[in-house]
């Protein structure tokens, strides 16, 4: 099927569930629910330069395109108590600023101003191609580098990706940084998906995480810097002070206080050892 095509489905599918499918009531209340914990105006004050000229993805990242991937995904900020909801959103838009910040210590307005400046990894060191991951294999030309909020990245994540929100991953992977649903989309599928061993960042979220004998002696307590262990832990956890989860910390702890929530315990990673 071209990648036109699956796009189209997803669409048709998701505003079937939405609309008329046995959840349809659901989805329409979350779609109400995330609009109302947090507005565009509240959007546009998190993200004070992000169409900005600076910033490369100037325009791709705009409020309708997130509300709407959202609502293909009910359980997404609507998933336990008020705070519980408004702390879920906050940390993943917190998490999606980091992937894509284009902030300096000096930045006006501070570095946690400066979210969703990119839409494209710059420079990639590879194509970050798994010729080992025979599930999802590699399209020749094709390069599975970062893109979108989350940074999506390697043939084994687009491939699934493409799959649940329809588009062909493999063999279209720039879509992500070219369509700004789309480009949301994967960002919320990664959020909501469990990718065994790893539990999902959402389920960490909401407190539904229940860690195994393993992760317990891998000090991988529940929190928000067991998200940044999710999202790259590889490169980022069992290091103290790095760089890069204080970066995600703090945007996390800037967009909390603009949703008037307490950030949760264990913000950071650096005792946790990575999956």
């Amino acid at each position: 099927m071209e990648s036109s095509s699956l796009i189209s489905l997803s669409l048709i599918l998701c505003f079937t569930i939405l609309y008329f499918g046995s959840k349809g009531a659901e989805a329409r209340r979350h779609s109400s629910s995330i609009s109302s914990l947090i507005t565009e105006n509240l959007y546009n004050s998190i993200f004070l330069h992000k169409d900005d000229n600076a910033c490369p993805a100037r325009n791709f990242y705009p409020y309708n395109a997130f509300i709407q991937a959202a609502q293909c995904f009910p359980k997404f900020g609507n998933t336990g108590d008020f705070n519980t909801r408004k702390r879920e959103i906050a940390a993943f838009l917190g998490q999606i600023s980091q992937e894509t910040t284009g902030g300096w210590a000096t930045a006006p307005d501070g570095p946690y101003a400066w979210g969703l400046c990119f839409k494209e990894e710059i420079s990639p060191p590879s194509n970050y191609c798994d010729a080992t991951n025979t599930r999802w294999p590699c399209f020749p030309g094709k390069s599975y580098h970062g893109r979108g909020p989350i940074q999506l990245s390697w043939n084994y994540n687009y491939g699934p990706a493409g799959r649940a929100v329809g588009f062909d991953g493999l063999r279209n992977p720039e879509i992500v940084a070219n369509n700004s649903l789309i480009a949301f989309k994967t960002a919320l599928w990664f959020w909501m998906t469990v990718q065994a061993p790893k539990p999902s960042c959402h389920d960490v979220m909401v407190g539904k995480y229940v860690p195994t004998a393993e992760d317990l002696a891998a000090n991988r307590t529940a929190g928000y810097g067991l998200v940044t262990n999710i999202i790259n832990g590889g490169l980022e956890c069992g290091r103290p002070n790095d760089a890069r989860v204080n970066g995600r910390i703090g945007f996390f702890q800037r967009y909390a206080q603009l949703f008037n929530v307490d950030t949760g315990p264990n913000l950071d990673c650096a005792n946790q050892s990575s999956f």
